[in-house]
């Protein structure tokens, strides 16, 4: 009892939200809600947005930061596809060419991620904050732009979670993890195959990434600013808060053995190299990653040409050290450098 007195709060006990009982709305795997639900309004529990206050008195579970980051990535995926749900109908997609249940399957992704944000509710202990919804926006204005988002946008979702995976602490976190990170496959799949006709195999191996909150902060740019809910935990905790890094598309499709241009997005957030001190472009495919030369005055490299061309992603960093081998070697990144299809339609850098 001295040890959970002695213990700060973050945020006060208030009275019990009936979404704290793991037993209240449907469950996932037990309720057909979060497969075959096809209405505009958002589902459970997404059409409650606000955040789920600790019931309980005591310290954090050992993985509650890290579904805490998850939860809140959570929210940034399913409202991808809610807006979708939303902003189109069937037509939109036959009108481009697309498959007649192109919207039907999209519909189903949006209620899988519905489900998403239901376990990692239940995975967060009753000692801490549950993230409730921000607002977000997102570069589309079209079915086509929309669709290429999506790729994208699951394509980082597997590259996050096989990172989370290393982060976790407790054996059934890491084994939710996968099982979440195989329907975030399952989704890809579709799209490689039914939206981009493509191959949709990424070789013996998906990217693996070590430091899963620089991927999480590429996400923020989607969250509108200042509409997070205030008692928020701040995402992604802990945060680096490294320059992003893109490249200039218009020369090079960043596929392995070519040229490539980087560039240092945020005039606010450059990186802050010392004079006199070698960096390196370290590209990271497969579970395995490769040093290359930088050359800081044209910020220029070349991909790898040992990466098997055109499959899968390629995420790319700029490292004080080769191999990155650390988390305060990195510099400046990721940038994900899409293998499959070779190339989109539109840019989204």
């Amino acid at each position: 009892m001295a040890m959970a007195a002695s213990v700060a709060f973050a945020h006060p006990v208030k009275p019990a939200d009936p979404r704290a009982d793991p037993s209240y709305g449907p469950i996932p795997g037990e309720n057909a809600l979060f497969n075959t639900y096809r209405g505009k309004a958002a589902p459970f529990p997404a059409n409650e947005t606000g955040p789920i206050f600790p019931t309980t008195r005591g310290r954090p579970g050992p993985d509650d930061k890290l579904f805490q980051n998850l939860m809140a990535a959570e929210w940034v995926v399913f409202s991808f596809y809610q807006q979708g749900v939303e902003a189109f109908n069937s037509t939109s997609f036959t009108e481009i060419g697309m498959p007649e249940n192109t919207y039907d399957r999209l519909t189903e992704i949006r209620d899988n991620e519905a489900g998403h944000l239901r376990i990692f509710q239940d995975q967060i202990s009753s000692n801490s904050i549950k993230p409730g919804q921000c607002q977000y926006s997102y570069p589309f204005s079209s079915a086509s732009d929309y669709l290429a988002l999506q790729l994208i946008i699951e394509t980082t979702s597997m590259a996050f979670l096989t990172g989370l995976v290393q982060q976790a602490q407790l054996g059934v976190t890491k084994g939710a993890l996968v099982a979440i990170a195989e329907v975030e496959s399952r989704h890809n799949t579709w799209a490689l195959i039914d939206i981009w006709k493509t191959n949709p195999f990424s070789g013996p191996s998906d990217t693996t990434y070590p430091y899963t909150n620089e991927i999480l902060d590429i996400t923020t740019r989607f969250i509108v600013p200042g509409t997070c809910p205030k008692e928020n935990p701040s995402y992604p905790s802990p945060n680096q808060n490294l320059p992003d890094l893109t490249f200039n598309s218009s020369v090079s499709d960043a596929h392995p053995g070519q040229d490539i241009t980087f560039i240092f997005e945020d005039p606010k957030n450059q990186p802050k190299f010392r004079e006199g001190k070698e960096y390196y472009a370290v590209f990271f495919h497969g579970v395995f990653n490769v040093t290359m030369p930088f050359d800081m005055k044209t910020n220029s490299s070349v991909v790898p040409g040992v990466f098997d061309e055109g499959r899968g992603i390629i995420l790319a960093i700029i490292a004080d050290e080769p191999g990155a081998p650390t988390l305060e070697s990195v510099v400046a990144g990721p940038s994900i450098l899409l293998q499959q299809p070779g190339k989109l339609t539109t840019d989204f850098s």
